[in-house]
């Protein structure tokens, strides 16, 4: 009997989840015979009467798709279905009616792209609903446990870089410290990693508090040493010296955003260097995947199908040691992967002389 099994694409968007996308299809319809359903907006698209959804066929097979950031599913990132907030502003639980979807579609099964937070409620409705789920994990934030990367990462990575590539020549013109805020919403690792990739001399991440005497002595042993300018990287979760998130307010909600220029304004004060601001902000997120996310999403996929093929439901696909594994999905959503205070490129920071505020 054909298996039928559906995708979607939850959370915020990042590149390589079209790629993701088009290795289900090739492994599942290619290979297995199947018939891949793909879900629009995900958990939303399971909620419209009738299920908002398209066969995916060989018409996604093409690799142009490789190359698309963004997902041609389209997502959501709001609208818990377990507390779903309607026209009045009441919440409501509309979970069993995302169940009834699933059932309405006839899916054998459900592969499900996301980020911690889309894997919990994804996880919640499949124990409740009886779905058999596969999860694969995608965040720029890199902050899903048991993984060693996830789908969107090296993108924007490789974006934050290019914006230090861009910065310096300018910095050094003008003689000016140049703060670039980056996201990263309770990990700094894209601040980490883009930060010794493009030749940072300060990295300021959530997981180490910072102290501007530390960056000032940064700045003042550059100058003695004879440079006229500093690039500093700074993760949008980093707090204040004072511990204070800086947020701002959208649509109701307190979203971070503005340590940049906090940071900026603060060593300006303390130095008297002239200092610009960059807010990368959702730039991230999108163009072109980088190999590395189209090479994870083409594996991820293909191994997700073969999970389903195996009756191997409840699992998270994950990278580890150059491999394609899977693990529990309650093992990777249990708490986030931050980074490491004493790993291995905190420590190679350090030892190229960049100042982590500590």
């Amino acid at each position: 009997m054909t298996k039928r099994i559906g995708v979607l694409t939850s959370g915020g968007d990042c590149s390589g989840l079209n790629a993701v996308i088009r290795a289900v299809v090739r492994r599942g319809v290619g290979g297995y015979g199947w018939r891949v359903t793909g879900i629009r907006q995900g958990t939303l698209g399971l909620m419209t009467r009738p299920p908002d959804v398209e066969d995916l066929d060989f018409g996604v097979n093409d690799a142009t798709i490789l190359r698309l950031g963004g997902t041609i599913l389209g997502t959501t990132n709001k609208g818990d279905p377990f507390a779903f907030p309607m026209s009045d502003g009441r919440p409501l639980d509309r979970s069993t009616e995302i169940v009834e979807g699933y059932r309405m579609l006839g899916l054998d099964a459900l592969i499900g792209i996301g980020g911690d937070g889309s894997l919990h409620i994804l996880r919640r409705l499949a124990q409740q609903g009886g779905m058999n789920l596969v999860g694969i994990p995608k965040t720029i934030d890199n902050d899903v446990a048991m993984t060693e990367d996830s789908i969107g990462y090296w993108t924007a990575v490789a974006v934050a870089t290019e914006a230090l590539d861009r910065l310096q020549p300018t910095a050094a013109s003008h003689s000016r410290v140049m703060v670039l805020e980056v996201m990263g919403r309770d990990a700094g690792h894209i601040a980490l990693a883009a930060g010794i990739a493009g030749g940072a001399d300060i990295v300021l991440i959530p997981e180490i508090p910072w102290r501007l005497d530390k960056v000032k002595a940064q700045i003042d042993s550059l100058k003695t040493a004879g440079r006229n300018f500093a690039l500093i990287v700074v993760a949008e979760a980093v707090r204040t010296e004072a511990g204070v998130h800086v947020t701002r307010g959208q649509g109701g909600a307190q979203r971070y955003g503005g340590i940049g220029h906090y940071v900026g304004e603060t060593v300006a004060a303390a130095t008297g260097a002239e200092t610009r601001v960059t807010v990368l902000g959702h730039v991230q997120r999108g163009g072109q995947p980088v190999a590395p996310d189209r090479l994870l999403g083409s594996a991820f996929g293909v191994h997700a199908v073969d999970l389903v093929a195996a009756g191997k439901f409840d699992r998270m696909v994950a990278w580890s040691n150059r491999s394609v594994i899977d693990v529990p999905i309650a093992d990777a959503i249990r708490q986030p992967h931050i980074v490491d205070r004493d790993g291995a490129l905190v420590r190679t920071a350090r030892g190229l002389g960049i100042c982590l505020g500590d």
